[in-house]
């Protein structure tokens, strides 16, 4: 295959073979119990200098609980796959986590856009689409996916992805390379202790992603009984064979939505944007972060009459109440 041209940026890359022997090795289909707080999970799971992925943002059933637990870990050296991020990247800088980004949507937050402007923060642009595809690649454990994306663009030039000539047609198509995420971080709707996970609403690629990566911790609004998942086994979203770990966390994307159950907490993102530099950024987080030691504490902080009007102002928005 010829290659035509060459993003210049560096790529995280995957051999699919040793990742391949990786779980079968290491990956079990036997029911045990997975349950377990999000102390013990990062503690387990996330590592310094690990690939880090997720299916959403922090604005939408993104897995918060979760990285608010790898900030107070103080994870260091972090790369992770922005397929689509908002307040997480921020927070995830400013508790010194990061070093590299695969960008699709990169967040919000004067402190990040002064780390990329500045090189703290390594970028690799992609697209929200090819992110996905580049973990599609992995889940199927091929080395590359072909794409009509990024060709012709300038995000191309700054991506890892290449442009070579089709050997059955003969025309130009750019391929992206899979993607195998060290641990992957998954909020969903509903899961049992063994790990199969029902997700209603929006998603980009929570299968796939947790299909590419070795590790997957999921943190959930419920958690049902094995039986409801036999009873209705289609309604299943990721199977408890790809996951290593699961998290009770009720209100688990806060302050964004679960769509369905709460709604954004205004005021909590106002207080969060508000942080224009790493020192107001720092204080956010010794207050939400630091200053709590589990989930449960945090929404204590938050308090729970806060909460309970997030839930109703979003069954309002559903209509359930006219």
């Amino acid at each position: 295959m010829e290659v035509l041209e060459s993003g210049g940026c560096e790529v995280r890359l995957s051999d699919v073979d040793e990742v391949r022997q990786w779980m079968r090795e290491k990956k079990t289909r036997k029911l045990i119990d997975k349950l377990t707080d999000e102390k013990t999970a990062v503690e387990k799971y996330v590592f310094d200098g690990a690939y880090l992925s997720y299916d959403l943002s922090s604005m939408v059933r993104g897995p918060m609980s979760l990285e608010r637990e790898i900030v107070r870990q103080r994870k260091k050296d972090l790369w992770i796959a922005a397929k689509f991020t908002l307040l997480d990247t921020t927070l995830l800088l400013g508790g010194g986590c990061l070093a590299k980004i695969d960008v699709g949507f990169a967040g919000l937050g004067r402190t990040l856009f002064a780390a990329i402007e500045s090189g703290r923060v390594k970028t690799i642009d992609w697209s929200n689409g090819t992110l996905a595809l580049r973990h599609m690649a992995g889940a199927m454990g091929v080395p590359y996916l072909p794409t009509r994306a990024l060709l012709g663009t300038d995000t191309f030039k700054r991506s890892g992805a290449k442009v070579v000539r089709d050997p059955f047609t003969n025309k130009k198509i750019c391929i992206v390379p899979a993607v195998n995420p060290d641990v992957a971080i998954i909020h969903v709707n509903q899961a049992d202790r063994h790990g199969n996970c029902r997700i209603f609403g929006a998603s980009v690629a929570p299968l796939e992603t947790a299909m590419a990566s070795k590790r997957v911790i999921v943190s959930t609004e419920e958690l049902i009984d094995p039986e409801e998942i036999r009873r209705e086994p289609g309604r299943t979203t990721i199977p408890y064979f790809l996951v290593d770990a699961v998290v009770l966390a009720p209100f688990g994307a806060h302050p964004g939505t679960c769509p369905g159950l709460y709604t954004y907490d205004a005021a909590n993102l106002d207080e969060f944007f508000s942080a224009r530099d790493d020192a107001a950024m720092l204080k956010y987080i010794e207050k939400y972060v630091y200053g709590v030691q589990s989930h449960a504490e945090y929404l204590d902080l938050v308090g729970a009459s806060r909460l309970m009007k997030l839930r109703d102002a979003e069954k309002i928005r559903q209509g359930y109440y006219l």
